[in-house]
């Protein structure tokens, strides 16, 4: 087994005897697991594998994701962040100089987030409505990136208005389309379409990828704020 920096700074890989590689992050908190995930011991440091089947995220970039904005010491809104799979690899990799917002509307679903953020003190959970993002203003600080994960047929506006009240000149958003959650009636790639027509208006669209097998009928799109 070796243990290798992948090119997105904060992400690993870790190579199997018999030659499989997986992405990993360095466990921020070590001794904690946050979904039942592997962890892996090199050199005395702790890697925890990203299951591309429990993250989007994990999923792009296992895909062949070009840009990834996430960098340590970076402050990261995160709309859906649900209980924290995803935003325990994201806190990995920004480690204690950066900060993730988390937005939530479930209160149950935040209660399980919650564990996580006591030791994981780059995490700020919200409970919030991220298709009203006034409502947090007291809590937010403009940031470098917006993540969203929210399956809503208004996914696209929800991005944009977010990245109207909080992200920074030259940020980015990253946004996973779920495309069943916007319209059942139409194949997904006119769909994705659809949604990068939208989010064109207001961003710079970087690039676009497909979730699939990992994912069915998901695509992640990364835009740019002028």
């Amino acid at each position: 087994m070796n243990v290798k920096k992948h090119k997105f700074p904060g992400v690993y890989v870790v190579i199997e005897d018999d030659g499989t590689e997986r992405i990993a992050t360095k466990n921020l908190v070590p001794g904690q697991k946050v979904y039942g995930e592997r962890v892996i011991n090199w050199n005395k440091e702790e890697y925890r594998i990203w299951n591309p089947r429990r993250s989007k995220l994990g999923a792009a970039i296992l895909k062949g994701l070009k840009n990834f904005p996430i960098k340590p010491g970076k402050s990261i809104l995160y709309l859906g962040i649900a209980s924290g799979t995803t935003a325990s690899h994201v806190s990995d990799i920004v480690g204690w100089d950066g900060m993730i917002f988390g937005v939530e509307f479930s209160p149950r679903v935040l209660r399980e987030l919650v564990p996580l953020v006591y030791e994981r003190k780059n995490i700020t959970p919200i409970l919030g409505d991220a298709t009203k993002p006034e409502e947090y203003r007291a809590l937010v600080s403009k940031v470098d990136v917006i993540f969203e994960d929210v399956a809503q047929p208004t996914q696209a506006k929800i991005l944009v208005d977010n990245a109207k009240a909080y992200l920074k000149s030259g940020g980015y958003g990253m946004i996973s389309i779920k495309s069943r959650s916007i319209d059942v009636t139409k194949p997904p790639e006119q769909v994705f379409n659809e949604v990068e027509k939208e989010l064109g208006e207001y961003f710079e669209i970087v690039e676009r990828i497909s979730l699939e097998p990992y994912e069915k009928d998901h695509a992640l799109i990364v835009v740019r704020k002028p």
